[in-house]
Formats: C-alpha cells, sequence, structure tokens
C-alpha cells in the first residue's frame, strides 16, 4: 500500500509539473530561467580543501587554492554564450537586471584574475586554474566566445581593458591561432591538427562581433571562411548531417553526427547572418547553407519535439541544448525573413517541448550533455553524462525563447 501511495504520489507531482509548465506563458517560462541564473553566487570563490568561502581574492590565505563556487562565475565558452544571452534578454524585455548580469560577469573577470595569474603554478593545463583562459589565448576556447561577449559588454561600460582583451583576442584568432594549410582554424589538443564544428562557433562568435564593432570586411570575410571550409570537411551528404570532427592525419571523419556539435554551426551561421551587411556577397550562400543544415536535421526530430544525443541514433538520449539550437536557429531564421514561415512548426514543435518538459517550475534547464571532446567510439556519446541547469545549455535556452517570443508577436500582427 506505502509503495502504491508513493507512486500516485510521484505521478501526482509530476502530472503537477507538466501542467505548471503548460500553464505559464512563454515569457514567464524564459524569465524562469534567467531569474535562476542571477541567484547564483557569481562573485565567490571556495577553498579546494576547507571548503570555506571567500568573497574576494583578498580573503584567500596565502598557498590556498580555490575554486569557483558556482560555475557560471568561470571565464569559460559557455559563460561568454550565456552572457551574451542575458544582455539579448535584457534588451528585448527592456530589462537591465539580464544586461547588468554579463556587465557583472566580465567585471568581476577582470578585477580578479591578476591574482590568479601570479599564483599559477604552470602544475596543470591553464583551464584548470581560475581565469586561466583570460590571460591565456592558446585555443579558440580560450577567447572566441567570451571574446564575443567582452565586446557586447564593452558597448555598455567602454573600459580601456575591455577592449584591449578583445582586440588582443583579435590578433590570436586572425594571426596566431593554428591552421592547416588552407586557412581552416583547427585544434592543437587532444589531437593535433583536427577540425571540429564546435570550433565554427568558437570562432565565428567572436569574428562576428568584431565586425560589426569595427566595421571591417576582413572580420565578416574571415567567419564566411570558416564556416566554409569547416562545413566542406565535416558535411556528410548521405546523412544530411555534420560530423564531429576531422582528423587530417588520417584523411577521414570521426564516427559521431553529435547533436550539439551540429548546432554549434547553426548558431554560428545566424549570428553571422544577423550582423553581415544586407548587400555582402557571401550572404546568399550562408543562408542556402543553413537551410540546406535545417532541411537535414528536420529529418531526425523526434515526435515528441526533440532531437537525440546522436541525431541518427534514435535510441540515444532526447538533448535539450541541441533542440534549443535548433528552435533558436529556425525562429530566428523566420523573424528575419531568412527562412518564409513553412519551417515554422519544427521551431514549435522543439520549443513546446523543451518547455513542457525541459525547464522545471524553479527555472532549471533539464538533460542537457556535459562538455565532450572527440572520440572514435559512439559509446563514448551514448554515455555522456546530462546535467541539470549544466553551464552548456543555459544561454543556448534564453535565446531560443527570446526568439520564440519574436515569433509569437509577429505572428499577432499578421
Amino acid at each position: 500500500m506505502k509503495r502504491r501511495l508513493l507512486t500516485v504520489c510521484g505521478i501526482l507531482s509530476l502530472t503537477f509539473v507538466t501542467v505548471f509548465s503548460q500553464q505559464r506563458t512563454d515569457e514567464e517560462c524564459i524569465r524562469a530561467v534567467a531569474d535562476n541564473i542571477l541567484k547564483e553566487p557569481v562573485t565567490q570563490f571556495v577553498g579546494v580543501t576547507t571548503g570555506k568561502t571567500y568573497n574576494s581574492t583578498k580573503e584567500i590565505p596565502k598557498g590556498e587554492d580555490v575554486r569557483f563556487k558556482s560555475p557560471l562565475s568561470e571565464w569559460h565558452y559557455s559563460n561568454g554564450v550565456l552572457d551574451m544571452s542575458m544582455i539579448n534578454l535584457g534588451e528585448y524585455l527592456n530589462d537591465p537586471k539580464y544586461i547588468n548580469y554579463a556587465k557583472n560577469h566580465v567585471a568581476f573577470g577582470f578585477a580578479n584574475y591578476e591574482y590568479f595569474k601570479n599564483t599559477f603554478r604552470n602544475d596543470r593545463k591553464h583551464w584548470h586554474w581560475p581565469f586561466g583562459q583570460l590571460w591565456n589565448m592558446k585555443e579558440l576556447d580560450d577567447c572566441g566566445a567570451m571574446g564575443a561577449a567582452v565586446i557586447e559588454v564593452y558597448n555598455y561600460d567602454s573600459k580601456k581593458q575591455y577592449k584591449e582583451y578583445f582586440e588582443a583576442a583579435a590578433k590570436h584568432i586572425m594571426q596566431d591561432q593554428t591552421r592547416l594549410d588552407d586557412g581552416t582554424l583547427c585544434r592543437t589538443f587532444p589531437r593535433e591538427m583536427t577540425v571540429w564544428a564546435d570550433d565554427v562557433y568558437m570562432s565565428v562568435s567572436f569574428l562576428a562581433q568584431m565586425g560589426k564593432q569595427t566595421g571591417d570586411k576582413k572580420y565578416f570575410d574571415e567567419a564566411t571562411r570558416q564556416i566554409i571550409n569547416i562545413s566542406d570537411y565535416l558535411w556528410c551528404p548521405e546523412k544530411q548531417l555534420f560530423y564531429h570532427c576531422y582528423y587530417t592525419d588520417l584523411n577521414r571523419n570521426g564516427v559521431a553526427f553529435w547533436g550539439r556539435a551540429n548546432g554549434w554551426i547553426t548558431v554560428s551561421l545566424v549570428r553571422l547572418l544577423d550582423v553581415l551587411p544586407k548587400n555582402y556577397e557571401g550572404r546568399k550562400q550562408l543562408i542556402d547553407l543553413l537551410e540546406k543544415q535545417i532541411v537535414g536535421a528536420s529529418r531526425y526530430q523526434n515526435e515528441n519535439g526533440m532531437w537525440n544525443q546522436l541525431l541518427d541514433k534514435p535510441e540515444s538520449y532526447d538533448e535539450s541544448s541541441v533542440t534549443a539550437m535548433y528552435v533558436y536557429g529556425i525562429a530566428k531564421a523566420i523573424n528575419e525573413g531568412w527562412f518564409d514561415e513553412t519551417y515554422m512548426r519544427i521551431a514549435q514543435l522543439g520549443w513546446n517541448a523543451l518547455k513542457k518538459d525541459q525547464i522545471t517550475e524553479n527555472g532549471h534547464f533539464k538533460n542537457v550533455c556535459v562538455g565532450t571532446g572527440i572520440t572514435d567510439d559512439l559509446p563514448f556519446y551514448y554515455s555522456r553524462p546530462v546535467g541539470e541547469n549544466e553551464k552548456h545549455g543555459l544561454g543556448l535556452i534564453i535565446d531560443a525563447g527570446v526568439e520564440i517570443l519574436k515569433l509569437s508577436k509577429r505572428n499577432k500582427k499578421q
């Protein structure tokens, strides 16, 4: 009887959450996510061995290692995605508290990184040290998305050190980052000279913003070249999807059509198209590439509106970040007039699934795959853990929500 009662209570609880999600408006839903983010302690550190909380670097005892109290304090590409999405939300809703989140995060980094730079012992990779990616620019992960976020924050808070930072990031990406002979940006680790779908976003998110900021066409040209080159390496005509990676030493692709890797290409195309001049020569080619990708991806959308961790493997789990990326890309393309409305149902079904089952009552975003490297065994991708409120998905669901709000508003006017 007790077990049956617990089961009934569980069903009732699940039903309540589902009904609650359905009753919330789209704006209430996305505000719940953003407001929950605002509750995170983004200006605190924790002692690695002591567990003691420190509110500033001045409080940290000499010789004690610390970590961020919240992963949302980090200087990681996912934090750059989140900062930009919060600015996007704040601008759309005319609510400065979301813009201030990004301003405060960037200011916190610049106020504290020198302490960690001076105490770094070179006994680990720089990305395993607080703010190590702020003063190191070795890979696109270090400065691409966060560099783009600093540009956006600079337009609200024009500090000299911010400008110096994104100019240094521009030099790294344009001149210093490792490339293939044809100019395609590539990685030096964990396997040398590999091309990743993820790196379209790591470069293009920055280059697009730098082009907008400076008006210099060379950044738009470079962003366009990177998207087209990497797409050529990774596109599979048979599957109509992008592989996660390409091995230059083996002259072949990897094995996985990983969802979020494909989504990064969608988001990159959209971010670039959003800032390109209307008369830019390569604009139509980019729109055609985006449409080709979306048509391919639409063939793998599940009945419930979600996409899978491995897009072509329906037995792999429903994954929320790629679903948010496709919703964002399609809705944005319709809102901007790049696509006609025949694609609207794809985006709406995806959003409905996220709103109903993946955003909790308290604003947590569920079932987001953790950070994922490349490998040649599919079980690695199948078994990647998912997190609730995992940092890789937060900015993506906010951007998707904003475009859905715009799409709904647009439809009401018609």
